[in-house]
C-alpha cells in the first residue's frame, strides 16, 4: 500500500503536522477498497488522514456516527469549496481531476443556508414536474429497446449493454435531450467520477452539451426538467441552470447505473432471490436496500470543508480542511452494524443517499429506474442466468466509487 509506516500524529491537518497519509487512489484502492477502509479504521479510528489525486491532503470520515455529524451540520462542515484552504491558497490547479468533483459551482450542492434552499427548491420542483409525466413508462420503453438489441443472441454483458445505458436514456427524456446525446454522455459522465487526466475534458464536454440544451429550451420550451428550471420562480440565471443540469445528469446516471448493476449481480448469484423476484414473493425494493447498505453507489462522497477548528472522531480538524465522506465504510461501521451478514431489508438508515440538508432529492427517480429495469429484464428473458462463476465477477474502484466491470449472462432464445 502507498502508506508510510509511521504512527499518526495527534491532531490537525496531515500536511501541517507532517503526518503520514494513505493515498486514496491507485492499484490498492482499485482492487480492494473495503480492505483499505478496514485498515484505515484499524490504524486511525473513525477519521483517517488521506491524500487524494495530486497528493492533496484530506480527512476520510469512516465512522457512521461521524458521517452523520458532518452531513447534518452544514454550519460546521460547509459544502462551499471557496473556504477550502488548499484551493484558497492556490495549491489546486484548474486542471486537477478533483475539480469536477470538489470545486465550487453555482448549484445547490455548493451552497448552504438560504442560497441552498432557493436552488434546491427549484431542483425539487423541477424533478417533481418532469417525473410526474412517467419515469417508469420511460424506463420500460428504454429497457425494452436495450434488450431488443441482444435478445436474439442468447448472450449479453449486462453492464456494457444494459445498466450503463438505461439510466442515461431515461435521463435524456427527463432533461429534454435527444436519446443519441445520452449515449454520448455515458462515457463522459463515468469519466468524471473515475478521475484521471481526462476528467476535466469530459466535464467540459458535458457542460457544452447541456449549455446548448438550455439555449434550445429557452427558444422552444417543453415538458421537461430543463424548461422547469428555466421557468422556475426562483429565477435561476444561465450558469445556475446549466450547473444543475450537470449535477442531476452526473449524479443520477452514475449512481443509478451502479446500483442497477449491483442489484442484478446480487440476484443472478443467488437462485433463491432470483426465483423469489420472478414469482413475486420477493420485492425488488428489498434487494435495492441490501445493495445500498453493502455497496452504496458512491463509496466516498465529496466533500465538506471545516468552517472552524473543531474535533471529529478524536481528531483535531482545522478551519479550511477538506473532509470526504466514507459512505461505504460508514455503512460497514462495526459500531452500528456488528453483524455484517444480518438481514437489512426494510432498513433505510444507510448513508447511500447522503443525509441532512443535502440528501439526494432524486432518489425516487433512481429507485423507479432500477425497479423497472430489473422487472423488465427478468420477464423479457426467462431462464436468464450468469454465464461465468460468481467468483469471476470483478470490480474496479476509483476514489469515489466501485463499479462492476462486467456481468456476462446467457438465456434461451
Amino acid at each position: 500500500m502507498n502508506e508510510q509506516n509511521a504512527q499518526p500524529a495527534p491532531g490537525g491537518c496531515p500536511v501541517a503536522h507532517g503526518e503520514a497519509a494513505f493515498r486514496l487512489y491507485g492499484p490498492d484502492v482499485a482492487t480492494d477498497p473495503y480492505e483499505v477502509y478496514a485498515r484505515l479504521r484499524k490504524e486511525h479510528g473513525a477519521v483517517a488522514p488521506i491524500r487524494l489525486e495530486g497528493d492533496v491532503p484530506a480527512w476520510l470520515v469512516l465512522g457512521y456516527r461521524e458521517n452523520r455529524r458532518v452531513l447534518d451540520n452544514p454550519r460546521q462542515f460547509s459544502r462551499d469549496a471557496r473556504i477550502w484552504r488548499d484551493w484558497r491558497e492556490g495549491r489546486i490547479a484548474d486542471t486537477s481531476p478533483l475539480v469536477p468533483m470538489l470545486a465550487w459551482r453555482p448549484d445547490c450542492v455548493s451552497q448552504d443556508g438560504e442560497p441552498h434552499r432557493r436552488l434546491r427548491g427549484a431542483v425539487t420542483d423541477g424533478l417533481l414536474a418532469a417525473t410526474g409525466r412517467g419515469v417508469r413508462r420511460h424506463a420500460t420503453h428504454f429497457a425494452n429497446r436495450q434488450i431488443d438489441a441482444f435478445a436474439a443472441t442468447g448472450r449479453a454483458d449486462l453492464v456494457a449493454q444494459y445498466t450503463e445505458y438505461l439510466p442515461m436514456l431515461v435521463l435524456t427524456r427527463i432533461l429534454g435531450l435527444p436519446a443519441a446525446e445520452g449515449r454520448r454522455l455515458v462515457e463522459s459522465s463515468a469519466q468524471v467520477l473515475r478521475g484521471g487526466e481526462d476528467a476535466v475534458e469530459h466535464n467540459d464536454r458535458i457542460v457544452r452539451i447541456l449549455g446548448d440544451l438550455a439555449e434550445r429550451k429557452r427558444a422552444e420550451p417543453g415538458p421537461d426538467f430543463t424548461t422547469a428550471l428555466i421557468q422556475h420562480p426562483a429565477g435561476l440565471d444561465a450558469d445556475e441552470v446549466v450547473s444543475h443540469l450537470r449535477l442531476v445528469l452526473i449524479a443520477a446516471h452514475t449512481t443509478t447505473s451502479n446500483v442497477l448493476a449491483r442489484v442484478l449481480q446480487l440476484v443472478l448469484t443467488d437462485t433463491d432471490r432470483l426465483s423469489g423476484l420472478i414469482s413475486g414473493e420477493l420485492n425488488v425494493t428489498g434487494v435495492v436496500a441490501e445493495v445500498m447498505w453493502d455497496s452504496p453507489p458512491l463509496a466516498v462522497m465529496p466533500g465538506r470543508f471545516a468552517t472552524g477548528d473543531l474535533e471529529l472522531g478524536g481528531r483535531r480538524i482545522q478551519e479550511g480542511d477538506l473532509l470526504v465522506l466514507g459512505l461505504a465504510p460508514g455503512n460497514h461501521d462495526p459500531e452500528v452494524r456488528p453483524d455484517a451478514s444480518a438481514a437489512l431489508q426494510g432498513n433505510s438508515s444507510h448513508l447511500a443517499f447522503s443525509a441532512g440538508p443535502h440528501e439526494c432529492p432524486g432518489q425516487n427517480i433512481g429507485q423507479a429506474i432500477i425497479e423497472t429495469g430489473v422487472d423488465v429484464l427478468l420477464h423479457r428473458l426467462p431462464g436468464l442466468r450468469l454465464a461465468v462463476p460468481p467468483a469471476d465477477l470483478t470490480s474496479t474502484a476509483s476514489t469515489w466509487e466501485s463499479r462492476l466491470d462486467r456481468l456476462p449472462v446467457e438465456f434461451p432464445v
